[in-house]
């Protein structure tokens, strides 16, 4: 029997989990460890932020949607990993072994790099978290009560730019909708060299496509920005040429403001040589392995990848859904390798496919691979996105309920783009308004 350990219950870790106990032996144990009780489905954040979703919405309680599949859970969190010792130490004391480990955590959230960013002493809100998202509407509605000016976006060294946007839309929706848009100038604030880089390089035309859905919302923007602090009401930001020299001095003033931070690895895995980077991301092989520790594994947006090239201001590289997805499925497949003393031969696919909701519309892009050169490098706008961001949601917290290990992306989202293989020259198809 061999004891598989999976740190981190969400979109990563609890996939990981159903594939796993399809891909183990019967006799095999798998623990999932998290410090939180529920799963909570990260891209209807931005939902719950104005008030279209509420927490419980998009919460699942896990202990016994996992108990039903033969998988522990323990909600204790993990303090710190003791990987020379195949052991990670919790937060309540104790100490678990495992013969694999499968690290899922996501990141930490940076706020602590810029004075008064964030939702815990800052100024800023975060949709980072449900806890922050539903904060986040607490806020909206005393805003929405007196509006005025809001800055929205991402700092420097994000590697999240999808949501920012999807934020700056849907607020721009809802507040057309409570009829009291034209009170509410928007500023969009981005490390990103340019509207639609997203941390890729670009994807198809999304330059040019981003930036005219932003000039019809009416909504404002300043690219190359490093947000220097923010106080109560006020934003302090930089604004650098191509080159890297200094441009102009911002002073943004705001009445609410949603800035996504720069993500680092957690604590836990802080400053463990061979383990991670320097920022503390898991460094893995083509097979999602650690080369110095090879019993671990890790998957999701705690996995190191380099960004694309240089830029003006530090621009982090996404993990999307779909990346994250296929890291699950390979890393699944491997140690069910392993545990039957066979090779690891699994490798991820990653590309990047995301639906990115506006509200009353939304946009789409697949990049295949992510990072440039490409077979496919697609971008697409319309309602139809909106549509399926919605039935993506219940889909996905269908699938967490059940249990189910089957492949979301492969099972929906590639198939809502007319995509049936991923090789060679693939022609994405746009769905009419509808779907």
């Amino acid at each position: 029997m061999a004891h598989i350990v999976i740190m981190g219950a969400g979109i990563g870790g609890v996939p990981m989990a159903y594939e796993m106990r399809e891909e183990a032996r019967k006799e095999d144990k798998i623990t999932v460890v998290s410090n939180n009780p529920r799963f909570h489905f990260v891209p209807s954040n931005p939902w719950v932020a104005v008030n279209w979703r509420k927490r419980d919405d998009i919460e699942i309680e896990l202990k016994p949607v996992l108990a039903k599949k033969n998988i522990d859970f323990i909600d204790t969190g993990v303090k710190r990993v003791h990987p020379e010792k195949s052991q990670l130490e919790l937060n309540d004391g104790s100490t678990l072994d495992y013969d694999y480990l499968v690290i899922a955590t996501g990141p930490h959230l940076d706020f602590d790099a810029i004075e008064g960013l964030g939702p815990h002493g800052g100024h800023t809100q975060s949709i980072c978290h449900v806890e922050h998202a539903a904060n986040a509407s607490k806020n909206w509605e005393a805003f929405c009560a007196d509006p005025g000016p809001v800055v929205v976006g991402a700092v420097q060294g994000a590697s999240c730019y999808g949501p920012a946007y999807e934020f700056a839309a849907i607020m721009d929706t809802d507040l057309r909708r409570r009829k009291i848009r034209d009170q509410v100038p928007i500023t969009y604030v981005t490390a990103e060299p340019y509207i639609g880089h997203l941390g890729l390089g670009g994807v198809g035309d999304s330059k040019g496509m981003m930036e005219s859905i932003m000039r019809n919302r009416h909504i404002n923007w300043i690219t190359n920005a490093k947000v220097d602090k923010v106080e109560a009401g006020l934003m302090h930001v930089t604004e650098f040429n191509d080159d890297g020299t200094e441009k102009k001095k911002h002073e943004l003033p705001f009445k609410f403001s949603m800035m996504l931070p720069a993500f680092r690895g957690i604590d836990a895995v802080m400053g463990i040589e061979g383990l991670t980077n320097p920022r503390g991301f898991i460094t893995v092989d083509k097979h999602q392995r650690n080369a110095k520790f090879p019993n671990v594994f890790a998957v999701g947006v705690c996995v190191a990848i380099p960004p694309v090239g240089p830029t003006p201001v530090p621009v982090g590289v996404p993990k999307t859904g779909y990346m994250i997805e296929s890291m699950v499925t390979a890393t699944a497949h491997n140690i069910g390798n392993l545990l039957r003393d066979k090779q690891a031969d699994q490798q991820a696919t990653w590309n990047a496919i995301c639906l990115a909701d506006f509200g009353d519309s939304g946009a789409a892009f697949v990049a295949l691979p992510q990072i440039p050169p490409r077979n496919v490098n697609w971008f697409s706008e319309g309602r139809w996105v909106h549509l399926a961001k919605i039935a993506f949601e219940k889909y996905f917290l269908r699938k967490i309920k059940k249990g189910t290990s089957e492949p979301v992306y492969e099972k929906y989202v590639l198939k809502a783009l007319g995509i049936t293989k991923l090789k060679g020259q693939v022609t994405p198809k746009v769905p009419a308004d509808g779907i």
